[in-house]
């Protein structure tokens, strides 16, 4: 076999094992909300609040729902947290 026939046989193993290893992957890419986005929400699965509750910060938060699909999608946007009152 010439040289430049096995890197390319071997590039092409490498190839397909990567393809084969993404797709085992079932975990949705998260994205960030963009003031306008259009969001297909059928159920809500989970909602994580920012980080910095309570001190009257806006910060990111995080929510996992499914689709009209029942495909999961993760999303994270900025939201306020909830001061207390003075």
């Amino acid at each position: 076999m010439k040289p430049s026939l096995a890197i390319i046989a071997i590039f092409a193993a490498m190839a397909s094992c990567a393809s084969l290893a993404a797709t085992g992957n079932d975990q949705p890419a998260s994205s960030n909300y963009a003031y306008g986005m259009h969001l297909d929400v059928a159920k809500v699965i989970s909602i994580t609040p920012p980080s910095n509750v309570g001190d009257c910060q806006i910060g990111t938060a995080h929510m996992v729902y499914l689709d009209h699909h029942d495909q999961k999608h993760e999303i994270s946007y900025r939201e306020m947290s909830n001061c207390p009152q003075q």
